[in-house]
């Protein structure tokens, strides 16, 4: 397995995304961002008349939104003087590969789940991303090192996990078109969280997250034309919700993409513990969801493994 290494880092002047301040700031903006998606996905999809079982209709809402936040990314990178230089047809076939992970499988698997399961319920089981990706960065950067502290954050958090299956149907039970496949897309994001050092040795990290996007956003909306999709309803409800969702997805991953291209993984994954509990309270004050206690139980264990795993030097 090829081993990615981190750049110099004893350079006289650090990159504003290796200070200490500003990490914590654009980390926290980028995972607070993410919560409030849970929400918006579910009051979008009822704006625009996309029930459960119209497929077709959720991959072309969810390739709207990453194809212009590409769009948006890569016009910054532009207007900003950033290189769009690439050498090599394989730097060209990774960026499709990591286009294929970070958005069209990733979030094909993310809109199904949504729609099949709680909003609250998806944003907990949605941080197993962030042990995978712990786990796997471990086996695959020399700047990250398996310890006890982080097999126990881990354990800890995959018990959070764990405790949503807790109790009654009443509760919520596991589903395999809403909880697998939000299992699914937990994988693809920590797969793509891996792919991301990798992207930053082929192309500016902003280009190639435009690309990503965009590449991204394209092949969801073919497929979800040739499944018949539509938007049944347009309204205004609709379209401040998508566009709200373009914000987010074109700030988050150039903030998280960036990030995780010049830190240890460990210093970034513990601000993804904001993720479930922003995504389960706004899901349940937004959507009139019921907070079951099983979720402030889950959305804590997996904050608290978070923390264990990130907490002292890495």
């Amino acid at each position: 397995m090829i081993v990615y290494e981190l750049g110099s880092q004893t350079m006289k002047q650090a990159s504003i995304f290796q200070r200490p301040a500003w990490v914590v700031v654009f980390a926290l903006t980028a995972a607070i961002a993410w919560g409030w998606a849970f929400p918006l996905i579910k009051v979008g999809f009822n704006a625009f008349g996309i029930t459960a079982d119209m497929t077709g209709s959720k991959m072309l809402f969810a390739g709207i939104r990453f194809a212009v936040a590409g769009l948006i990314v890569l016009a910054v990178a532009r207007s900003s003087g950033r290189s769009f230089k690439t050498n090599k047809t394989s730097d060209w076939l990774f960026i499709l590969a990591f286009a294929l992970m970070n958005t069209t499988l990733h979030y094909f698997f993310f809109y199904v789940g949504m729609s099949h399961s709680e909003g609250s319920r998806a944003a907990i089981l949605n941080s197993l991303s962030t042990f995978l990706l712990v786990l796997l960065a471990c086996a695959c950067f020399k700047s990250d090192r398996l310890t006890t502290r982080k097999i126990l954050g881990c354990a800890v958090g995959f018990s959070g996990i764990l405790a949503l299956n807790l109790g009654g149907s009443h509760s919520g039970q596991f589903t395999w078109l809403g909880d697998g496949m939000i299992i699914l897309n937990a994988v693809c994001s920590a797969l793509s969280g891996l792919m991301t050092r990798g992207l930053s040795r082929k192309v500016d990290i902003f280009v190639g997250t435009g690309y990503s996007l965009t590449i991204g956003g394209l092949l969801l909306i073919i497929p979800g034309l040739v499944f018949g999709g539509t938007l049944p309803v347009i309204n205004t409800l609709g379209i401040v919700c998508l566009l709200f969702l373009i914000a987010i997805s074109a700030i988050g991953f150039a903030l998280y993409n960036k990030l995780l291209s010049l830190n240890p993984v460990g210093k970034v994954a513990i601000y993804n513990s904001l993720i479930p509990i922003v995504g389960a309270v706004t899901s349940c004050l937004c959507l009139g969801e019921t907070f079951y206690t099983k979720y402030a139980l889950a959305g804590g264990l997996a904050a608290l493994g978070i923390y264990i795993v990130n907490k002292g030097k890495n």
